[in-house]
Protein backbone atom coordinates (compact mmCIF):
# COMPACT_ATOMS: atom_id res chain seq x y z
CA UNK A 1 0.00 0.00 0.00
CA UNK A 2 1.60 3.26 -0.55
CA UNK A 3 0.55 6.25 1.82
CA UNK A 4 -2.65 7.08 0.73
CA UNK A 5 -3.91 3.74 1.65
CA UNK A 6 -2.34 3.28 4.86
CA UNK A 7 -5.26 3.05 7.65
CA UNK A 8 -4.58 5.25 10.53
CA UNK A 9 -3.63 3.47 13.66
CA UNK A 10 -6.63 5.00 15.66
CA UNK A 11 -9.09 2.91 13.78
CA UNK A 12 -10.46 -0.16 15.93
CA UNK A 13 -9.34 -3.16 13.87
CA UNK A 14 -13.19 -4.75 14.78
CA UNK A 15 -14.82 -1.76 12.71
CA UNK A 16 -12.53 -2.49 9.92
CA UNK A 17 -12.97 -6.44 10.13
CA UNK A 18 -16.78 -5.97 10.42
CA UNK A 19 -17.76 -4.15 7.52
CA UNK A 20 -17.65 -5.27 3.27
CA UNK A 21 -16.04 -3.14 1.05
CA UNK A 22 -18.34 -1.62 -1.60
CA UNK A 23 -21.44 -2.66 0.12
CA UNK A 24 -23.82 -0.11 -0.99
CA UNK A 25 -21.79 0.86 -4.13
CA UNK A 26 -24.68 -0.34 -6.70
CA UNK A 27 -27.38 1.34 -4.66
CA UNK A 28 -25.48 4.81 -4.83
CA UNK A 29 -24.63 4.48 -8.28
CA UNK A 30 -28.27 3.81 -8.99
CA UNK A 31 -28.97 7.30 -7.99
CA UNK A 32 -31.98 8.44 -5.13
CA UNK A 33 -35.24 10.02 -5.02
CA UNK A 34 -34.94 11.31 -1.47
CA UNK A 35 -36.89 14.56 -1.90
CA UNK A 36 -36.64 17.41 1.65
CA UNK A 37 -39.91 18.79 2.30
CA UNK A 38 -40.26 21.91 4.14
CA UNK A 39 -41.43 21.52 7.81
CA UNK A 40 -44.65 22.96 7.62
CA UNK A 41 -45.59 20.79 5.25
CA UNK A 42 -44.84 17.73 7.24
CA UNK A 43 -47.81 18.04 8.87
CA UNK A 44 -49.57 17.73 5.95
CA UNK A 45 -47.50 14.85 4.80
CA UNK A 46 -45.91 13.08 7.78
CA UNK A 47 -44.88 9.72 5.45
CA UNK A 48 -44.30 8.75 1.96
CA UNK A 49 -47.82 7.15 2.07
CA UNK A 50 -49.29 10.85 2.32
CA UNK A 51 -47.04 12.07 0.14
CA UNK A 52 -47.54 9.31 -2.46
CA UNK A 53 -51.51 9.94 -2.37
CA UNK A 54 -51.46 13.42 -3.12
CA UNK A 55 -48.41 13.25 -5.78
CA UNK A 56 -51.15 10.40 -7.81
CA UNK A 57 -54.32 12.83 -7.47
CA UNK A 58 -52.61 15.32 -8.16
CA UNK A 59 -50.92 13.77 -11.33
CA UNK A 60 -54.61 12.56 -12.15
CA UNK A 61 -55.87 15.76 -11.88
CA UNK A 62 -53.59 17.35 -14.15
CA UNK A 63 -53.97 13.95 -16.86
CA UNK A 64 -49.89 12.88 -15.89
CA UNK A 65 -51.32 9.95 -15.21
CA UNK A 66 -53.54 7.46 -16.31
Amino acid sequence: MNNDEEMRPDYPAELIKSGVRGKYASRYREGTNVVLIEPELNRLFPNAEAVNRALRAYAKEHKMLT
